[in-house]
């Protein structure tokens, strides 16, 4: 099967339809982080150190792909990899230190780092992850996600070192020298392209772009600092036909120009409802979200009521509705919950405004 037959294969699924704002018979429903922690059989094949570890290997990253898909029976699946493995591969010397996060050993500090950001050339740098696309594409009945690291959040560890709540060396960077920040921007970009571009040939049919931190930024500095080189990476899939989502946290007010990038599908996190998400995206943009990952932690008898919410917010306006999480899955809840969650999504009626 070729890769156009893959996409095509799964064009008529309900994930895609929503992704693409046509109307749907349930609204599809998949969960960030839906492999991990949280579930005892992903903790059977993790195996100890970096999850990087995993990531490369195909075998143990198509099966850790794969579980939660058997066992809620979600409308699409995600590779399972990270924001930070096409820059750990490319040799920047990152590590995913287990408690921590993305940790840099050198972090970037100046012009001559930009040298350390050579091309990713996928199937040479990472052809454990074409491997595992090609596994799982094989194997899988529901569409599966490529994703990538949009270039700020990833610039942001490159510079901060690690996990941040400030980010006060990125926005000291874009305020003091925007011609080194446009040019990491501008690599970091390639990079993500490279990554997007790979997956979907190999088979994916969708793609994320996380941006995962953007939330710290202003609306004009998102439009200055951030926008274009966002919109590069979406420009440059945009011949791939398939859907693109957009997400990030905390971005309320920045939604609008998210799906200015090039989005069919912009993300909402919990904090903005979805019926306010619809006013501030142009019509016809499909959004994603929204459950608090919290209440899901707190239980059947507390996310129930918020399911439904977000259900009947999703469905005001134009534009289809993808139900997920306002952020992934924490690593303390319990399967069972999202087990109903799923069956309670399936059961209500779905979709797009004609």
């Amino acid at each position: 099967m070729t890769h156009d037959q893959d996409h095509r294969r799964h064009s008529d699924s309900v994930f895609i339809r929503a992704a693409r704002s046509e109307p749907v018979p349930h609204t599809p429903v998949w969960f960030m982080r839906q492999a991990g922690r949280s579930l005892p059989e992903y903790r059977e094949v993790r195996g100890g150190g970096t999850i990087l570890n995993a990531i490369a290997d195909p075998d143990r990253a198509t099966e850790i792909t794969l579980q939660p898909v058997r066992r809620y029976g979600v409308d699409a699946a995600i590779l399972y990899s990270d924001i930070m493995t096409p820059v750990h591969a490319i040799g920047f010397g990152v590590d995913i230190e287990p408690g921590v996060g993305p940790v840099v050993q050198r972090p970037f500090r100046d012009r001559s780092d930009l040298g350390r950001l050579r091309p990713l050339d996928a199937a040479t740098d990472t052809p454990y992850v074409l491997e595992t696309v090609e596994n799982l594409v094989s194997e899988l009945s529901v569409p599966l996600i490529a994703f990538a690291g949009a270039p700020f959040t990833v610039a942001s560890y490159l510079l901060e070192g690690r996990p941040t709540r400030t980010w006060v060396r990125t926005k000291a960077l874009m305020a003091t020298d925007e011609s080194l920040w446009f040019d990491l921007m501008d690599r970091l970009a390639d990079l993500a392209i490279a990554s997007l571009r790979s997956q979907v040939e190999a088979g994916a049919s969708a793609i994320q772009l996380f941006d995962s931190w953007v939330g710290t930024l202003s609306p004009p500095d998102y439009e200055r600092f951030v926008l274009p080189a966002s919109t590069k990476v979406m420009s440059a899939v945009a011949d791939l036909g398939v859907p693109r989502i957009h997400f990030g946290t905390n971005t309320g007010e920045l939604l609008g120009l998210m799906a200015a990038a090039g989005a069919e599908v912009v993300g909402v996190d919990w904090r903005t409802p979805l019926d306010a998400a619809r006013r501030r995206v142009p019509a016809g943009t499909a959004l994603q979200g929204n459950l608090d990952p919290a209440l899901v932690v707190a239980g059947w008898e507390a996310a129930r009521p918020a399911a439904a919410d977000v259900l009947a917010r999703g469905a005001h306006g134009s534009g289809g509705h993808i139900f997920n999480l306002g952020h992934g899955v924490l690593p303390e809840t319990d399967p069972s919950v999202l087990e109903a969650l799923v069956e309670f999504v399936h059961s209500s009626p779905g979709g797009a405004t004609p």
